[in-house]
C-alpha cells in the first residue's frame, strides 16, 4: 500500500505565499532574539563597566542625587514651560516665513529677479550663521541699539533667531518639493489660463508640501531641542534654571532633570515622525502598484 499524500493546496501561488510566510516568521524570530541578546549584552556591559569605575560613586552623587533631583525639579519644570511656549511661537512663524521665501525663489521670469535674489541672499545668510551666534547677535546686539519701538525682550529675539535660522532651512525643503513636482503640472495649469501665482497655489504647492512633510517633521524634532539655546540670553528656561541650581549647589543633577524633560518631548516626536514616514512610504508604494 502506498502512503497517503499530505494534503496541499493545488495553487502554486498559495504554496509560495505559505513558504514565504514560514521563512519570514522564522527569520523574524531569529532576528528578534539576536536583537534582544545584543541589546542586553551591550547595555549590561556598559552598566557593569560604569559601576566598576572607582569614581562612579562621586559621579552618581554629582549627577544622579535623588535629593537634588527633587529639590531642583519644580524650578526646572517651570522653566521648561517657557521652552514649550518659545517652541510653539517659533512653529507658527517658521512654516509661513519659509513658504514665502520658497515661493519667491520659485517665481520665474525676469520681472521676479529681485525677489529671487532676495530669497537666495536670505537662505545663504541665515543658513551660514551658526544658530548660537545668531541668538547672541540678535539677543544682545539689537536691544543695545535702543531704537524706539524696537522690542528689547530676550524671549522675542530668541524666537526671532530661531525663526530666521530654521525658516532658511525649511525654505530649501519647500523648494526641493516644488522642484520635484513634474513640469507638466505647471504647464497644464498655465494652459488652463492660470497665472504663475495661481499655478503655484493650486497645482504645485499642494503636491510639493505633501512630498516634503516627512523632512519638515524632522526639523520640528531638531527645533524642539535647539530652543534650549535661548538660555544664553538669560531667559529662565529649563536649562537656565538648571544652571542656576548648579551654581548654587555645585551639583549637576538639575541638568539631568532638564534632560529628561526634553527627552519626554523629543522621543514621542521622533517615534511619531518615524511612524508617519513609514505610513507615507507604504501609501506611496500602494499608489504606484
Amino acid at each position: 500500500m502506498t502512503e497517503p499524500k499530505t494534503k496541499t493546496s493545488g495553487d502554486p501561488a498559495e504554496r509560495r505565499v505559505s513558504a514565504s510566510s514560514a521563512f519570514f516568521a522564522e527569520e523574524g524570530a531569529k532576528t528578534g532574539i539576536i536583537a534582544v541578546a545584543s541589546t542586553v549584552i551591550f547595555f549590561g556591559g556598559a552598566a557593569l563597566l560604569i559601576s566598576r569605575s572607582s569614581n562612579w560613586p562621586n559621579v552618581k552623587d554629582q549627577f544622579f542625587n535623588p535629593e537634588n533631583f527633587s529639590e531642583s525639579a519644580p524650578d526646572v519644570i517651570d522653566g521648561f514651560w517657557l521652552n514649550i511656549q518659545l517652541f510653539f511661537w517659533a512653529m507658527l512663524i517658521i512654516p509661513l516665513l519659509a513658504m514665502i521665501v520658497a515661493v519667491m525663489r520659485s517665481l520665474r521670469g525676469p520681472a521676479f529677479m529681485p525677489l529671487r535674489l532676495l530669497a537666495v541672499i536670505y537662505t545663504d545668510l541665515f543658513r551660514g550663521i551658526p544658530l548660537y551666534l545668531l541668538i547672541v547677535v540678535l539677543g544682545f546686539g539689537v536691544p543695545a541699539l535702543q531704537i524706539n519701538g524696537l522690542p528689547t525682550s530676550p524671549a522675542f529675539w530668541g524666537i526671532a533667531a530661531l525663526s530666521l535660522s530654521y525658516a532658511a532651512y525649511t525654505a530649501e525643503i519647500y523648494r526641493s518639493g516644488i522642484d520635484a513636482v513634474p513640469e507638466s503640472q505647471r504647464s497644464s495649469a498655465r494652459a488652463l489660463g492660470l497665472t504663475q501665482w495661481q499655478s503655484l497655489r493650486f497645482a504645485v504647492l499642494p503636491q510639493a508640501v505633501r512630498n516634503v512633510v516627512p523632512a519638515l517633521m524632522n526639523t520640528v524634532v531638531s527645533l524642539q531641542k535647539d530652543v534650549a539655546l535661548v538660555s544664553i540670553l538669560g531667559i529662565r528656561d529649563a536649562v537656565r534654571e538648571a544652571e542656576i541650581y548648579k551654581t548654587r549647589t555645585f551639583n549637576y543633577t538639575s541638568y539631568i532633570v532638564a534632560t529628561l524633560l526634553f527627552l519626554a518631548i523629543s522621543i514621542p516626536l521622533t517615534r511619531f515622525v518615524d511612524w508617519y514616514i513609514a505610513r507615507d512610504r507604504a501609501e506611496r508604494s500602494q499608489s504606484q502598484v
